[in-house]
């Protein structure tokens, strides 16, 4: 082995002089960016003509030989040959020590190759399921890769250190100290785990945390999951604070069911405007056909008799739901207005009375006052008292 890698120093007596075994540095770093850059394309062309797995072996296998290679021109160039040789015996490596490091090469580059192997696998296999999402995809990858990583880590430590088991009970020991230390963020984590898996919610959906935080979910994280609210502001909620509450999508089901409510007034046909309000929702474009609209007598208000108007949309929004309840409100008033159907507005009861006089005794019962009018109708209310009663007004003057 040693004679082969002196070979190399035939090199220094082409190249004397530094300028010269500079450019061959170069064009040595060159080449060998440029075969990766090559080979990794002749690479891709092999996924029509042998599997992946090969495919990776040979890509790994190629890499390392070129790399020896270049190396070796590049120590040979500068004549470092019998340095790099003096530095390998200063080791002191035995058989032992050699088996060792190969055996320990070999485990990692199959982790390698196996973790590549296995996302082409999880592609394949969950590729074709609509019900995972590329986020899923991803989520399951990671986990096996830490997986198969630090189950190659713990072989080879196994392979250089003998009491293994005194370093896995420390390595214990201080998971249990840090994982007290940060039980919140690992809450996080776990429940990230949790919702990426039991999918309450996707990104896209729109939900409603703990009934107060509104929103589309724009991302979820193995940490926290955000919101973007209809104001454009973003909420960022830890995942254990979303796994420990009320969660409402509102848009899983593709569809969402909303209401109006519309007074009418006592003095009108409350069944015509109910159908009225009907065939009035049917005809706004966003309303679904299916299920068709429907109107309900909700309750007898104290000026108007309540009906709630319900209905459907598709792709449901924040702001889209805005958009369907304006446009059936305004629809509504517009054909109660065409249809003479009154929408009334409060009504409020007030009355007057008139001062005792001076000298005392009682009053009497006709100039009371009472009456109803509409609460908009302030100067009529105030004109009608004081017509009724001119002498509380002149009173109210001389005070």
């Amino acid at each position: 082995m040693e004679a082969s890698i002196t070979t190399f120093d035939q090199l220094g007596t082409i190249f004397e002089t530094t300028p010269q075994r500079l450019v061959v540095t170069v064009v040595v770093s060159l080449v060998f960016a440029y075969g990766l850059r090559v080979g990794k394309r002749a690479l891709t062309r092999l996924d029509d003509y042998v599997r992946p797995v090969y495919r990776d072996l040979v890509g790994t296998v190629v890499f390392l030989l070129g790399a020896g290679l270049a190396g070796g021109i590049l120590i040979g160039t500068w004549q470092s040959t019998q340095q790099f040789v003096t530095l390998v015996k200063s080791f002191d490596l035995g058989t032992d020590t050699i088996a060792q490091l190969i055996v320990s090469v070999v485990l990692i580059m199959t982790a390698v190759i196996g973790t590549r192997f296995l996302r082409r696998l999880i592609r394949n296999i969950l590729g074709s399921a609509s019900s995972v999402s590329e986020h899923q995809k991803e989520v399951t990858y990671r986990l096996t890769q830490v997986i198969i990583y630090s189950l190659a880590g713990i072989t080879v430590l196994g392979i250089w250190v003998e009491d293994l088991g005194a370093i896995l009970v420390g390595a214990g020991f201080l998971g249990i100290v840090l994982g007290m230390a940060a039980q919140q963020t690992l809450g996080a984590l776990l429940a990230g785990f949790v919702l990426m898996f039991s999918r309450p919610f996707e990104i896209g959906d729109w939900v409603v945390v703990d009934e107060r935080h509104d929103g589309v979910v724009t991302d979820i994280s193995i940490f926290d999951t955000r919101l973007r609210t209809v104001d454009g502001e973003y909420i960022v909620l830890p995942n254990d604070v979303v796994g420990s509450a009320a969660v409402t999508n509102r848009s899983h089901a593709g569809r969402l069911r909303l209401e109006v409510e519309v007074g009418v007034d006592y003095g009108s046909d409350v069944e015509r405007a109910a159908e009225l309000a009907r065939e009035i929702t049917e005809s706004v474009d966003i309303v679904l056909d299916a299920p068709r609209p429907r109107v309900a007598t909700k309750e007898l208000g104290d000026s108007s008799v309540v009906l709630g108007v319900r209905f459907w949309i598709d792709r449901p929004r924040a702001r889209r739901a805005m958009e369907a309840q304006t446009g059936v409100t305004n629809a509504i008033k517009a054909g109660f207005d065409d249809a003479g159907i009154k929408i009334p507005f409060p009504q409020r009861e007030l009355s007057g009375a008139v001062e005792p006089p001076a000298g005392g005794g009682a009053v009497d019962d006709e100039a009371m006052v009472g009456y109803d009018e509409p609460a908009g109708d302030a100067d009529q209310q105030s004109t009608a008292t004081e017509e009724a009663d001119p002498a509380t007004s002149d009173d109210a003057g001389d005070r």
